[in-house]
């Protein structure tokens, strides 16, 4: 009779572990870089194409039934060639960024998959301003901007993978009667330094 109710008995207890894991609180912090591919969007005043540069920093992660809110800060490099009037120039951009997600997770234990999505909040530390008058009609760029960031990651226990892609959302340049946004691909490795 026993051996008959052992099975379900394993099979009650190991859903109520997974119930417990999915409903307790998690918080974890750790360190990401990622590879980053920018654009300059603009409605026809120059070209711009992707070039490669860098970011750098922190995430934290608060999850609880499954899904998470992702603070994170960086230091970032977007770099863009522009291209105008047969001149071409490289410009880049120094920002703090900071986005903040909103995610859910799928998986148990070490291994699990995630989708996000939240605003990118970006504060420019330098625009390489010289640079820009040569090529263009103004001189600077605003020193704050949103974008919104829509991606995908995968858990392997302590390390993160993420892929994700930045939307523009506000125009950028000063004195400039054309809207310019900057639109950006991103590949990141991170590390978990400790979760309670």
């Amino acid at each position: 009779m026993m051996k008959k109710f052992l099975p379900a008995l394993l099979l009650l207890l190991s859903g109520a572990t997974v119930t417990q894991a999915q409903i307790l609180p998690s918080f974890e912090i750790g360190l990401k870089g990622a590879l980053n591919y920018s654009k300059l969007k603009d409605d026809n005043f120059f070209n711009s194409k992707n070039k490669a540069g860098y970011q750098a920093g922190l995430y934290s992660r608060i999850g609880v039934l499954g899904f998470h809110v992702q603070p994170e800060l960086y230091i970032t490099g977007k770099n863009i060639e522009i291209n105008k009037d047969s001149k071409a120039e490289d410009i880049k951009f120094t920002s703090v960024d900071i986005p903040v997600l909103l995610g859910k997770r799928f998986g148990l234990g070490p291994i699990g998959a995630r989708i996000q999505t939240g605003p990118v909040f970006s504060f420019i530390t330098n625009d390489d301003g010289d640079k820009i008058k040569n090529i263009t009609d103004f001189s600077e760029y605003k020193k704050s901007s949103t974008a919104w960031a829509f991606g995908a990651g995968v858990d392997i226990s302590s390390l993160r993978v993420d892929l994700r892609y930045e939307l523009g959302l506000n125009d950028m340049a000063k004195g400039s009667t054309h809207s310019q946004k900057i639109n950006m691909w991103s590949i990141g490795l991170g590390y978990r330094l400790f979760k309670i």
